[in-house]
């Protein structure tokens, strides 16, 4: 019976950690808690009514990951975005949607296709709807669904976390769009995806490349903009 009692127990625990886990990461990720921000144990704790056991097992993941970071005096804070370091993020994160979307149009099966397509329709109803955290999500599961229908588990891996590593970029690209996001962007996965249908390899790859280059280019002209206010003296 006390066995019994202890699985309920760290099962429970368990759930409560992968709940706190989400929420923040989720938060993070789209950008509800800036770069910089301070993490309140107790303040999180109150507003998930849970102990800070789990709080902390779920920043202990999220450290793991880098998007938090653990200060000397032992307080937790949202890692910044390292910029400096942008340029190699962009070239890996490029060629993994040109390799993975390659191998897509030649090993996708019937099943991937309809996985794709049903997110791809997913993915425009959040457009439609101005939802940003849908579209940031639903985009990174097209993207994953995509890499998967490749059949190489080692670039799906990559692929996703670079992805998942570019969820609060993609917040501030869909940010520039006030989040409307124009129609083009959709029918550019939807021409990825006739590649794809068709085991067009060469074109998959070549639209994955230009749809991967104007959203870094963008994110470029962004980090770039000069937002100095000019006063006069």
């Amino acid at each position: 019976m006390a066995k019994d009692t202890t699985v309920r127990t760290e099962r429970k625990r368990g759930e409560g950690v992968q709940f706190v886990y989400q929420v923040l990461r989720d938060d993070i990720l789209n950008l509800a808690l800036p770069p910089g921000s301070p993490i309140d144990e107790n303040q999180l704790a109150e507003r998930l009514s849970m102990s800070r056991t789990p709080i902390r097992e779920a920043l202990v993941r999220l450290a793991g990951e880098g998007l938090v970071t653990t200060l000397p005096n032992r307080s937790t804070v949202v890692s910044n975005i390292d910029f400096l370091d942008l340029p190699s993020y962009f070239d890996a994160l490029t060629l993994m949607y040109r390799v993975t979307t390659r191998l897509a149009a030649e090993n996708r099966t019937p099943q991937d296709l309809a996985r794709i397509r049903a997110l791809q329709d997913e993915f425009a109803r959040a457009v439609a709807a101005q939802d940003a955290a849908a579209m940031i999500s639903v985009n990174r599961d097209f993207h994953a669904a995509i890499a998967a229908a490749g059949r190489n588990s080692y670039y799906t891996g990559m692929f996703s976390r670079l992805l998942d590593e570019g969820r609060r970029l993609l917040r501030i690209y869909y940010s520039s769009f006030n989040d409307q996001l124009p129609r083009r962007y959709v029918e550019e996965h939807e021409d990825i995806i006739a590649a794809i249908e068709s085991h067009d390899i060469a074109r998959a790859a070549q639209l994955a490349t230009q749809h991967a280059d104007q959203i870094v280019q963008k994110l470029q002209r962004l980090i770039a903009q000069d937002r100095r206010r000019h006063i006069e003296l």
